[in-house]
């Protein structure tokens, strides 16, 4: 059995889940499941909350994104880390198979690289004394991929080998198992090349690409290869007399025009432009050789190579240096682009938090267009739905203390697109009081959550009781943190108030945005299911559970 580290520990986190609704007479199921059908915890309000088993909670704690030291507004980043490390660590030896499929899925279709990172290493770590055939001790069947397959699942980008060295020295110590040598060793070979080693390699990182190479032990596969691991090296230790190996074209490249006189390169970007990207040169690379301001020809230098998310980000400083309306015209059809919005992964509350950063509005048809790209598998659904958004103070909180975005926009911004896209809905906003949110099929949903305001404290039954209509909603849906307080102790059944307003043939949703460890009600069957997660995967669960069919983790491949 798993042990919490404090008793009534509160959790904020959760992004994802898997909910189900259920047909008259079936018993559909949902990966997130309650731990008990009492309430064993109390919310950060102090109302009664049901825990959830380790799977459930784990996958909920990670989706949200906070982990890394991020701090909620109930929790703080030590304790968040601290639990999702004792989780992965119970299941990586009670459920290796699980533990592995999840990793990889964070890394590579949940785009989520602190989580992925942390989550391998304690597995290489809960796992360290096994013996080929498996942990020994471990009753579970040995896993279908090997530690250090594992490893090399969630590395992607080139700095993140380092920062997998980086994160086990400073918790474990320097001496590194072998399964995770061989899993970095198998990702530098694809990860390193010219372009991610002058974008990565930086004097600023405690391990540079030239000690990971010292560290596990990579041997090159070419020529070329040979020549990049030989110039990490000098680029790290330094050697007399070294010259660039011809091989390395981009690298000499980068040279010759690092060796421009400061006062020369903004004439030479104007007459060669190409040349900035045969040697490799992002935005922010081209800003520091300039030594100056990043003006209106400086981005249009740039703008041909940058990224979808590097684009996205910069629109504000596009405005501010003038670029010309003809290449603002083909960064908005870029950002515009259902392929490119697909491509990009990009979850929906970037799109707003672009809109709410740019000064013009310019970008705001193709950041409509490109939001409602991202939201396209939002369910139509049938019947006439009640979606309550709660607007409590919790839910004002960041997304990250790099983001201006709180859990309050993202969740006005996704109930909003449930309501529009239902054949018919009723819109709340709520918090100790609620509110009627009018919308027609034509309002932009980038103008939506100017509709939504702070409603204080979280009574969640009082908004349900006062909106929720027998014989004419079809399905309730609860976009919130799942922390209320308020007014509990007015209703009837204070272990399960859902059921006490909303008879059990009625599917009840929550869609937690933060994923704390107290639910405020029982999850994974029985018409009461709560999801996470504001991807694409998620979106589909409803319509799907509504058809009769069983959600599973979405790792899992029916």
């Amino acid at each position: 059995m798993f042990i919490y580290p404090k008793e009534g520990l509160l959790f904020v986190m959760a992004k994802f889940n898997r909910a189900a609704g259920q047909p008259p007479g079936g018993r559909l199921t949902s990966p997130v499941q309650s731990a008990e059908t009492t309430p064993s915890l109390v919310t950060g309000e102090g109302a009664p909350g049901f825990a959830r088993n380790p799977k459930s909670e784990t996958f909920l704690l990670t989706v949200g994104g906070f982990l890394g030291g991020e701090k909620t507004f109930y929790e703080s980043g030590d304790e968040r880390d601290e639990l999702f490390r004792l989780l992965i660590r119970e299941l990586s030896v009670t459920d290796p198979i699980w533990v592995a499929g999840f990793v990889k899925w964070l890394r590579t279709d949940a785009n989520m690289r602190t989580a992925s990172l942390i989550a391998a290493a304690e597995y290489v770590w809960a796992r360290r004394d096994e013996q080929g055939s498996g942990r020994t001790g471990t009753v579970h069947p040995t896993p279908l991929i090997s530690t250090r397959q594992v490893v090399s699942s969630v590395l992607r980008r080139a700095d993140e080998p380092g920062e997998m060295i980086g994160y086990w020295n400073a918790h474990y110590g320097r001496q590194i198992p072998k399964p995770m040598k061989r899993g970095i060793a198998d990702a530098v070979r694809y990860l390193y090349n010219e372009y991610n080693v002058l974008k990565y390699d930086s004097p600023k990182s405690n391990f540079r690409m030239a000690d990971v190479l010292n560290l596990v032990h990579a041997s090159p596969d070419s020529a070329k290869e040979s020549a990049l691991f030989d110039y990490l090296m000098v680029r790290r230790y330094g050697r007399e007399g070294y010259e660039v190996n011809p091989e390395l074209g981009m690298i000499r490249m980068r040279e010759e025009i690092m060796d421009i006189p400061v006062e020369d390169r903004r004439t030479f970007m104007l007459a060669r432009p190409y040349a900035l990207a045969e040697a490799g040169m992002t935005w922010e690379s081209l800003a520091g050789w300039l030594q100056g301001p990043m003006d209106a020809a400086a981005w249009q230098t740039a703008i041909p190579t940058m990224g979808y998310m590097a684009k996205l980000r910069n629109l504000r400083n596009f405005d501010k240096a003038g670029v010309s309306s003809e290449v603002a015209d083909v960064v908005s059809r870029q950002i515009a682009d259902l392929d490119n919005v697909a491509s990009s992964r990009q979850l929906p509350f970037r799109f707003y938090s672009a809109y709410k950063s740019t000064s013009t509005f310019r970008w705001h048809d193709a950041l409509q267009k490109a939001l409602d790209h991202s939201l396209v598998n939002v369910p139509s659904l049938r019947g006439h739905t009640l979606i309550l958004v709660d607007r409590s103070i919790s839910m004002f909180s960041r997304l990250s203390t790099k983001s201006d975005m709180t859990f309050a926009e993202q969740a006005a911004i996704f109930g909003s697109a449930l309501a529009k896209r239902a054949e018919a809905a009723t819109l709340v906003q709520f918090g100790d009081s609620s509110r009627l949110v009018e919308f027609s099929n034509t309002t932009p949903l980038l103008r939506m959550a100017d509709k939504f305001a702070r409603m204080g404290g979280t009574d969640t039954p009082r908004a349900v009781r006062q909106w929720f209509k027998s014989g004419v909603h079809t399905r309730v849906i609860i976009v919130t943190d799942e922390q209320y307080g308020y007014g509990f102790s007015s209703y009837r059944d204070r272990e399960n108030w859902v059921d006490s307003i909303v008879p059990k043939d009625v599917p009840v949703y929550t869609w937690n945005l933060v994923g704390y460890r107290a639910g405020h009600g029982l999850s994974g069957q029985g018409n009461r299911h709560t999801f996470g997660g504001l991807t694409p995967e998620a979106f589909s669960l409803i319509s799907m559970l509504e058809a009769g069919i069983n959600a599973d983790w979405p790792w899992t491949k029916k």
